[in-house]
């Protein structure tokens, strides 16, 4: 750590903006507060709105350079070990589609992980790129979806020799980890760059026992969503450019995310990310060797729960997982009487406990780098024991079947293709077999079951009308109750 990681540039020059009461002739209209709604005013207070100062503000980011935001986004690269970073105030959606789009510079296909984020296919549409999908390893248990084995990447990049690079999930949502390291090697020994997915896994810089960051392994960009775990505000997110071989474009990098970003960014949002850099280099270290001990505590206490267990470190070593993050506290809910959508119900209605994710199998909660006593550990592991006090044993234990994804379908047109051309609303009865115009993504977790292009099964509308009946919800369908979908339309591609 270097002295300069003590500071926050471009946060102190937020406040010594707001400190000396300039002359606010500029946006907002809220005017730092004078102009504010007496609720707002309430809600967030007066010194969030006097620090909501707009872009392009001489001295903040603006003047001689470096500029205190140039060196804010400096210190975390350097935190981070990568060439450079950019902050992003559109969340690790927005670093999603810049990857795309600068990827797009170098070509036209890319081998991409099959459960990526719903926002990787937004990116397919808005770059036009065209996916050679590989399936990722699907724990036969639990039904969820994993990593990718290299060997199934370099079988893909084989049969995609034009691909432009290889795009990777890693951690899931369910804290598996991928052999990053691994992973590079083979994308560079096809001579394509490694993008890495890596929203869930910010923290794993800060702790030398944490799994390898993807940076660290050599990871070519690196999209990372700051606020799940390290602490940032909701929204904001940082991408990163590996400190490689040079195998993407920087500058075309760099264009993407100024095309891809707001001309008002917020600088709430940004300033926080500046924070957050530095609690993560000051105190990462501490802050994640407590919340990793009180949460292996957790686990044993919930595994003494009848009918439930969890996912931990014994998941290593299947499958498409190469390590686990600990910072997801994962339990598997397949030995009581009640899903997961269920049980998370009752926690919510009981005890106010609010998860990250929940499906039929397993409750998903997620804890931040920076929680200084952990209460939340012993509030979920009370209310966990009455709930499944409450709800009793299943007869059937673990040998219970789960409600896995059915097989993605055929892709039959390129999304943006499908998404962009003609297309027509049909009944969800009579869907089966065209070809989907729009994303249909449960909630959660909110990997695409069906992307545009992909032809649609009636298995997959049944199992995202049940996941609805359940609790769940569906992002990128234009009925949200998915009584109609989206298709290409008839003698466009689309019929059956």
């Amino acid at each position: 750590m270097t002295a300069r990681q003590r500071e926050t540039p471009y946060l102190d020059a937020l406040c010594e903006y707001a400190d000396r009461d300039p002359a606010r002739l500029h946006v907002p209209g809220h005017k730092g507060g004078l102009g504010a709604d007496e609720g707002l005013m309430r809600a967030i207070g007066e010194r969030a709105l006097r620090l909501d100062i707009p872009a392009l503000t001489y001295g903040i980011d603006l003047g001689a350079t470096p500029t205190p935001f140039e060196r804010a986004q400096g210190l975390a690269a350097e935190a981070w070990g990568a060439r450079r970073a950019w902050f992003l105030i559109n969340g690790a959606s927005q670093g999603n589609i810049a990857a795309a789009l600068a990827l797009a510079h170098q070509g036209r296909e890319v081998v991409l992980q099959r459960n990526a984020h719903s926002s990787t296919i937004d990116a397919l549409v808005l770059s036009g790129l065209r996916p050679t999908f590989v399936a990722p390893e699907v724990d036969p248990e639990l039904g969820i979806a994993h990593c990718l084995d290299p060997q199934r990447l370099d079988e893909a990049l084989a049969a995609t020799p034009v691909a432009a690079g290889a795009w990777v999930v890693s951690p899931t949502y369910f804290g598996a980890v991928a052999d990053v390291r691994a992973l590079v090697e083979v994308a560079h020994g096809h001579g394509v760059p490694l993008i890495v997915d890596e929203a869930c896994g910010a923290h794993l810089a800060f702790h030398e026992d944490l799994p390898e960051h993807a940076l660290q392994a050599g990871a070519d960009l690196v999209i990372s969503s700051t606020h799940k775990i390290v602490g940032s505000l909701t929204q904001s997110a940082i991408l990163h450019l590996g400190d490689g071989g040079g195998l993407i474009d920087e500058e075309a990098v760099d264009r993407s995310v100024t095309l891809t970003e707001s001309t008002s960014p917020s600088a709430l949002l940004t300033g926080s990310l500046d924070a957050a850099r530095r609690q993560a280099v000051l105190h990462g270290r501490e802050l994640l060797e407590r919340s990793v001990q009180v949460l292996a505590h957790t686990r044993a206490q919930i595994r003494a729960i009848d009918g439930l267990d969890v996912l931990d470190e014994r998941l290593a070593g299947r499958p498409g997982v190469f390590a686990f993050d600990p910072l997801r506290l994962v339990i598997d809910v397949r030995g009581v009487a009640a899903s997961g959508f269920e049980l998370a119900r009752r926690l919510r209605e009981a005890g106010d406990i609010n998860l990250e994710l929940y499906g039929q199998n397993v409750l998903v909660a997620i804890f931040g780098m920076g929680e200084r006593g952990m209460p939340e550990a012993g509030r979920l592991l009370r209310a966990l024991q009455s709930v499944a006090r409450e709800v009793g044993r299943d007869p059937r234990g673990a040998a219970v079947s789960f409600a896995a994804p059915p097989p993605w379908g055929e892709l039959a047109m390129s999304p943006r293709d499908a998404f962009l051309g003609p297309q027509e609303a049909v009944a969800a009865a009579q869907a089966a077999g065209r070809i989907a115009a729009e994303s249909l993504a449960t909630y959660p977790p909110g990997i695409p079951n069906v992307l545009p292009g992909e032809r649609l099964t009636a298995e997959t509308l049944t199992y995202v009308q049940d996941t609805l009946q359940q609790g769940g919800s569906v992002r990128g369908a234009s009925d949200r109750m998915l009584r109609s979908v989206r298709v290409v339309a008839a003698g466009a591609g689309g019929s059956s």
